[in-house]
């Protein structure tokens, strides 16, 4: 078999191989757990430059509607942490003195961000957003930022989160969207299919972990339909707001202080 052949071919297996891990199934924990791994060196040079730094900002925000002020010595749970950005700068907010537990099920991405592990303040887990190693009714916050579209089962995740949270703490998700605005969707969407891909193969020299975001998007439940399965996991006063013209999106909800809409 000539050699461009096996190369195109193995191309397309990836391909095919991406698409099905973004659409869910049984085939996307394992993928999502070794694409992350494979790129855990280089991914936050990765966010930063593909997002033109963007992402910090968007960070910030989410964390602001953590309300860590409102229990600056409270347990709080990075979610699907990744090399634990948040975690970092939720534990050098002013006055904080609890613990943030950063929680992600590929070691290699926690391993990657252990330089950011400083004064005790960050416990990172090795542990599945699905099924989490913690017990109920302990935190006073959680957040996950770009990792809840990459979950394997989106409402026990969601379950999970609310079984964990004290009653009244805040779960605030960060994620990607797609804009409405037909200009800006058309720009975006040739950003994200072909320009992202290429960049991202090229610095981190994996083929597919960048196809597979833009799939991973697409897959991914609007902002009213991610709202409404938090409702339906028991979060109350849901909200949403828009970031970058609908490029991303911040979801909050609280766990009701009362036992009404416990699950």
């Amino acid at each position: 078999m000539p050699g461009n052949f096996r190369w195109m071919l193995a191309t397309d297996m990836d391909r095919a191989t991406a698409s099905a891990a973004a659409a869910g199934g049984a085939e996307k924990r394992a993928y999502v757990k070794r694409i992350f791994s494979e790129i855990a060196p280089r991914y936050d040079l990765l966010n930063h430059v593909l997002s033109l730094n963007i992402d910090r900002r968007w960070r910030r925000k989410a964390i602001a509607r953590l309300g860590v002020d409102r229990d600056q010595s409270g347990r709080y749970l990075d979610l699907c942490a990744g090399t634990m950005d948040v975690a970092a700068q939720i534990s050098m907010l002013p006055r904080f003195r609890g613990l943030v537990i950063g929680a992600d099920f590929a070691e290699p991405m926690l391993k990657a961000g252990a330089q950011k592990v400083k004064g005790g303040r960050i416990a990172p887990v090795t542990a599945d957003a699905i099924q989490l190693p913690l017990a109920s009714g302990q935190l006073a916050g959680a957040i996950v930022a770009f990792g809840i579209r990459n979950v394997a089962g989106l409402e026990q995740s969601l379950k999970e989160a609310f079984r964990v949270l004290a009653p009244g703490g805040r779960l605030v998700i960060l994620e990607f969207s797609t804009p409405r605005i037909r200009v800006l969707r058309t720009l975006y969407q040739g950003y994200f299919h072909h320009v992202l891909p290429l960049i991202g193969r090229l610095i981190s020299g994996h083929r597919t972990a960048y196809q597979y975001l833009p799939r991973s998007v697409a897959s991914f439940p609007v902002e009213e339909e991610l709202a409404k399965k938090m409702e339906d996991a028991g979060f109350t006063r849901v909200s949403w707001s828009s970031l970058s013209f609908g490029v991303a999106a911040i979801h909050v909800g609280e766990r009701p202080i009362t036992a009404v809409g416990a699950k």
